[in-house]
């Protein structure tokens, strides 16, 4: 039998000191436990522990003699774990003590059990005190790296604390109806005779919402390719690109396909989907056979069209362009973990260049829309004004939602906005 906590603890040690994503460490090690309560704490301990590493972390060099860090990492992280349970998930002593130090033992860890038990026994002792030191600290009130922290307050001074604060709460669990094979109507029904507490959105016209995550694949019409996961900041962009019927559209960088599937499902359209890795592509693929949807697939780099393009222009254009992640910190909290200030840059290079290739593949009177999720504005409104700065017949078009904010050129909606991820969106046509 597999101790969760243990196993919770090797793979948090992969996730925050050697770069693996939340999903990959999932992935591999989900599997090992067969009771599905086992995988939904071993998720819960993964995502949190991910969450507030940057928090608990630093503690655990001033209650430790010596560090753990370097030479028993698994360990270190179970002491976060430890702390998490307590603070976060708040579950009882015996659950976040007692246990957490048998999980040393399932580590094979036996001589280090006294040293767990006395460090968590010490912080329930001493929690005021603590809770007070880390509180004082930006980067670890919040737990985010400081650069980024730094950053969301130079390009977002008024919203700043509730960026941060919102990246640390629980995204609601939103679904988006397949028009093609149901209504969100016929779905709702569907998932309150089920027993879910689901919601029709306010103003997302596909959009679902279910207040916790759970295994969507155990939710009815899964398996028939009634809906999917998306969030209702992504269902946004088919909005905006607003594709008539027979229309030729490129999704450029298009993984793992959920815009396009959207497009798709929405009208008749010659769609393209472009993505530059085809192991991402093949998962493309897959949704949309779950989904009963087709589309070109082609395998390319977005920004060297002459590799894939077949010459002929398209009505519209959708670059959801690879950036930093840092709109979608609460529902991807690893990516604080793992992304990086020099990161920024070449993202922003690179999305001018994917910028200024796709362009000319846009017919006349088309549409272009750009979308990230990221906050940054070096990634946002600078690559569209850079765009338009070259090009006299590109002109951004002005729109509103119901959530977010305008930006320099856009709309940016920020992490909890209408309980949203934060996304960047700018919408542009070639006249």
């Amino acid at each position: 039998m597999t101790d969760t906590r243990a196993l919770a603890a090797t793979a948090l040690a992969d996730i925050a000191l050697r770069g693996t994503s939340l999903r990959e460490a999932m992935e591999r090690h989900a599997g090992k436990l067969p009771d599905p309560r086992d995988r939904a704490l071993l998720m819960a301990l993964l995502s949190e522990g991910a969450r507030w590493w940057l928090r608990f972390d630093p503690a655990l060099d001033r209650l430790l003699a010596q560090p753990l860090r370097r030479k028993e990492p698994q360990v270190h992280a179970l002491l976060v774990l430890g702390l998490v349970q307590l603070e976060i998930l708040e579950l009882s002593d015996y659950a976040a003590v007692a246990a957490t130090v048998e999980a040393t033992r399932a580590l094979k860890r036996p001589r280090l059990a006294g040293l767990v038990n006395a460090v968590l026994r010490r912080w329930q002792r001493e929690r005021v005190e603590w809770l007070a030191a880390l509180d004082s600290v930006p980067s670890t009130r919040h737990a985010h790296p400081a650069w980024l922290a730094d950053a969301i307050a130079r390009d977002w001074p008024t919203h700043a604390e509730a960026v941060l604060a919102a990246d640390n709460h629980e995204p609601p669990l939103m679904l988006r109806a397949n028009r093609r094979r149901t209504t969100r109507e016929a779905l709702l029904e569907r998932l309150h005779l089920d027993g879910q507490a689901v919601e029709l959105h306010p103003w997302l016209a596909d959009a679902l919402v279910l207040p916790h995550s759970s295994d969507v694949t155990r939710l009815p019409g899964f398996a028939e390719g009634l809906f999917a996961v998306q969030d209702g900041a992504a269902q946004v962009a088919a909005d905006l690109l607003d594709a008539r019927p027979g229309q030729r559209v490129l999704d450029a960088c298009a993984a793992p396909g959920g815009k396009a599937c959207h497009l798709v499902e929405r009208t008749e359209l010659a769609l393209t989907a472009l993505d530059s890795d085809p192991a991402r592509l093949r998962r493309i693929g897959q949704n949309l056979d779950r989904l009963g949807l087709h589309a070109e697939l082609r395998a390319g780099d977005a920004g060297v069209q002459e590799a894939w393009w077949d010459g002929q222009p398209y009505d519209r254009i959708l670059i959801d362009a690879p950036c930093s992640a840092t709109g979608v910190l609460r529902r991807r909290p690893d990516v604080r973990l793992h992304r990086r200030a020099s990161d920024i840059p070449p993202l922003a290079e690179l999305q001018q260049r994917i910028l200024a290739a796709l362009w000319p593949l846009l017919k006349p009177g088309g549409k272009l829309v750009y979308a990230t999720c990221s906050l940054l504005r070096a990634e946002n409104e600078a690559a569209v004004q850079s765009l338009l700065a070259g090009n006299a017949d590109a002109r951004a078009l002005p729109f509103t939602l119901p959530a977010g904010q305008a930006a320099a050129v856009g709309w940016q909606i920020l992490p909890g906005d209408g309980d949203l991820d934060g996304m960047y969106y700018a919408v542009l046509e070639r006249q």
